[in-house]
């Protein structure tokens, strides 16, 4: 099986590290014309580096922007008009307890985690249905089908990319865009490392078996009990990004090492 997008224009939004940034190197590996975005430019310009010594000859566009507002995404709109291929991935998360956040962190979380997606989708998917082409995919996550105690804010907006994806996919019906969500489990990421790093300081383990412990823990359910890696979502992306997942869509898709303990979404 060959997944090849050459020729196709990628955005994938929050792609200067972690799971976007692993996205956007396997997209850029796949043959993609890939744009790199992020709100510093010394961030941006370390991604395109990094993207380009694991894929030599990528194909990387850079942008300073932060999608999570509404000017951002203008300047975005201005730089970059077209889009085949478009990864709405940018998200924020802490586990803030629900009785400790305000009316402004839940407005914060809903319009990074939702409506910056939204935006980019309303803009980007008339382009593709004019060309009868295209793929939407919201990054989402196992938190949106079970919504963890300690970060019931964060669920809420993945529950909600759920719900915009699926609804999305039927009202693009027969136009050949396909809309789907991936649902990332806990995965390996600089922000889960950062989120454990009280715990990895106490423990003495390393970042990454600190991670692969709070999998167990906060997260018994998994069946693979460790963290994933950022390939093994964003190879999963790569493939519902091609011409080979034609008939997928209103999909979620879990990649959460069996997390949610259910056979269904």
């Amino acid at each position: 099986m060959n997944i090849d997008v050459s020729g196709k224009v990628a955005i994938v939004s929050g792609s200067t590290a972690g799971i976007g940034l692993g996205i956007s190197q396997a997209l850029a590996a796949c043959g993609a014309t890939v744009v790199v975005i992020g709100r510093e430019s010394g961030k941006v310009d370390d991604a395109l580096a990094s993207i380009r010594q694991a894929v030599p000859g990528a194909d990387l566009r850079g942008l300073v922007a932060d999608l999570g507002t509404a000017a951002g995404a203008q300047t975005l709109f201005a730089a970059e008009p077209r889009a085949d291929i478009l990864v709405n991935n940018l998200g924020i998360f802490n586990d803030v307890d629900f009785f400790d956040a305000p009316d402004s962190e839940w407005a914060r979380f809903y319009e990074v985690n939702v409506i910056s997606g939204v935006r980019l989708a309303r803009h980007y998917t008339p382009g593709m249905v004019e060309r009868g082409w295209g793929r939407v995919i919201f990054l989402s996550s196992e938190s949106g089908v079970a919504t963890p105690a300690d970060m019931i804010n964060y669920g809420v907006t993945k529950s909600a990319n759920l719900a915009v994806s699926h609804g999305l996919a039927k009202r693009l019906a027969g136009t050949g865009v396909t809309v789907n969500a991936v649902l990332p489990g806990p995965t390996f990421t600089d922000g889960l490392e950062q989120m454990l790093k009280d715990a990895t300081q106490k423990s003495g383990r390393s970042a990454r078996d600190e991670a692969d412990v709070f999998v167990r823990n906060a997260r018994p359910t998994s069946i693979i009990q460790r963290a994933a890696n950022v390939d093994e979502v964003a190879n999963l992306v790569a493939y519902i990004a091609s011409p080979l997942s034609s008939a997928t869509t209103g999909a979620a898709l879990r990649v959460d090492g069996g997390v949610v303990d259910s056979m269904a979404i």
